[in-house]
């Protein structure tokens, strides 16, 4: 191995985690926003209706394709005859937040102050139906000393990983060769394998701390590449040390 000259990130359960995922709660602080809700549903009853929705969105999932949280919330609040004071990228936001404030990974800190350290570039590909412009907020509110050059969240390019166009995307936005980056993920298949396919180096960030309820693929697959496998991002940083 080589150092790379730019590490790409996934979002979830490897800089940050959601503990605490509560969608009525943030059905209740949404409450305060509603202008007219016809048919007085409360939070409980939102909730489970926003529960219903996603599992039929779940199925475009599947297919690798992705949807965007404006859209969601658009025909949730249209469809249940809520109509709120506030627009949809701001109630996004708040429900968001309400929803989960978000949590750090273990050292994930450490890792981004070395990256500057070394002058090794970094930026992030998520697969997620929340907007770019919320997930980069968030991010920058959990991780305000971070140094990425770009966000990119899968709402907003239509395509899913282990899609090759994203990983394609980030590339062309680097400037970059793949063999000059690596891809840091914990899911097997969408972040190891999918970034693998198109020549970036794959390591795989297997946090034995916290379970992740949005994993997606089997717990005890094993990525079929060559790959780093690490428990921890201090783990990480001792191996890029010995790089040169």
């Amino acid at each position: 191995m080589t150092k790379p000259k730019m590490i790409i990130f996934d979002y979830g359960h490897t800089l940050l985690r959601e503990p605490g995922f509560d969608h009525a709660r943030g059905q209740q602080e949404m409450s305060k926003y509603f202008k007219v809700n016809k048919s007085n549903l409360t939070p409980q009853e939102i909730s489970a209706f926003t529960d219903r929705l996603f599992k039929e969105m779940w199925s475009e999932k599947g297919r690798g394709l992705e949807l965007h949280e404006h859209q969601f919330l658009q025909m949730l609040y249209e469809y249940l005859e809520i109509e709120l004071t506030i627009p949809i990228a701001e109630a996004e936001s708040i429900l968001w937040t309400a929803i989960a404030p978000g949590s750090t990974m273990p050292n994930i800190e450490a890792v981004l102050e070395y990256l500057k350290q070394e002058n090794i570039r970094s930026a992030v590909i998520s697969n997620i139906v929340w907007s770019g412009a919320a997930l980069t907020s968030r991010i920058n509110r959990l991780l305000p000393d971070n140094n990425f050059e770009f966000i990119i969240a899968s709402s907003e390019y239509i395509f899913r990983k282990p899609n090759p166009l994203l990983f394609e995307l980030a590339l062309k936005k680097a400037k970059l060769p793949a063999s000059e980056v690596w891809f840091c993920g914990d899911n097997v298949i969408a972040d190891i394998e999918g970034s693998s396919a198109v020549g970036m180096f794959p390591v795989w960030y297997q946090d034995l701390l916290f379970e992740n309820p949005w994993l997606e693929c089997p717990k005890d697959l094993v990525p079929n590449c060559d790959h780093l496998h690490i428990h921890d991002w201090l783990e990480f940083i001792e191996v890029l040390k010995t790089l040169s």
